[in-house]
């Protein structure tokens, strides 16, 4: 796939800051609300948080890095890798959620957890705004990334945010479905 890099830029910006609007009402939930499973074997909201920050924990520094060591000049088009792409499209959301297993190191179940889970899902959306910003200065194609899976593999920076952002999206989506069920 390719994109104009102004336009993707702006696309994922408008995303991120509906992803932090979403937050900011989550936190006038009752805790106990946002703390409650569908399930014995669901995630809360609570939890659809934490999984994020854990994601948000290793991408936010990765990226910010590989931003900061650039060297190259902006382009005007972002050429999405074979890979990159395929990462990215799989995280949106589907009508019907096709699931997936999470690594245990991202899984946050059956976490203590309180709204200060959200308060740091907003932080870290601020964060992505600034990288996001900062990336208009260099090229999405050349930069490269490391995954959270494994460091042998590398994604186009431009692919990586996609990711990051649909990720998001994904289980904002999946903690507003939990809000509705419970």
């Amino acid at each position: 796939m390719k994109f104009s890099t102004s336009q993707l830029l702006d696309e994922l910006k408008a995303r991120t800051l509906i992803h932090i609007q979403h937050a900011e009402r989550l936190l006038q939930e009752p805790e106990d609300k946002i703390n409650s499973r569908i399930s014995e074997n669901s995630w809360s909201v609570l939890e659809c948080m934490e999984h994020l920050n854990r994601y948000g924990k290793f991408y936010i520094p990765e990226i910010s890095r590989r931003i900061s060591s650039s060297k190259t000049s902006p382009a005007s088009a972002f050429q999405s890798g074979i890979l990159g792409n395929y990462f990215a499209q799989s995280m949106l959301p589907k009508e019907k959620l096709n699931k997936m297993k999470t690594l245990s190191n991202m899984n946050p179940i059956h976490s203590e957890l309180n709204k200060t889970v959200v308060e740091e899902f907003i932080r870290q959306q601020n964060q992505i705004l600034e990288l996001l910003e900062k990336s208009k200065n260099i090229n999405l194609n050349k930069v490269k990334t490391s995954i959270s899976i494994t460091r042998l593999i590398k994604l186009k920076l431009g692919d990586t945010f996609r990711f990051v952002i649909n990720h998001n999206t994904r289980h904002m989506k999946q903690a507003e479905r939990i809000l509705e069920n419970i």
